[in-house]
């Protein structure tokens, strides 16, 4: 969770701003934190809602199969809704529906390796 927080980071805010790549990594470099972004969003929750009883834990528990599905299209919808709300000026950034497409790869990939992982490691 850390390491890829540290990575989106750094290509936010070292790698693109730096340097200037030719078309297939200057396009990965584009795409790889809405990748990389949705594809920790069942492990984050995993790690920071789990055991506690409040009420975003609740909602964003991840113990079983339904629990990930739940988790997976709430970050969905917050992801698109973070897309769509680029396109107001106020915020000064820029809409691209390569964003909302890759967001969705990265939900999907993760989705089966997080449940493979729970499958594997959840106690009997």
């Amino acid at each position: 969770m850390i390491t890829g927080a540290l990575f989106i980071w750094a290509v936010k805010l070292f790698i693109r701003p730096q340097f200037h790549f030719d078309e297939p990594l200057h396009f990965f470099f584009g795409i790889a934190p809405n990748l990389v972004g949705s594809f920790l969003i069942p492990f984050g929750a995993c790690w920071f809602f789990s055991g506690r009883e409040f009420l975003l834990a609740r909602i964003f528990r991840v113990e079983n199969l339904n629990d990930l599905r739940i988790v997976c299209l709430l970050g969905f919808g917050m992801l698109v809704i973070n897309e769509y709300l680029q396109l107001l000026p106020v915020f000064g950034r820029t809409f691209d529906y390569n964003d909302i497409v890759f967001s969705s790869v990265g939900l999907v990939i993760s989705y089966f390796v997080f449940s493979k992982a729970q499958e594997k490691y959840q106690p009997a």
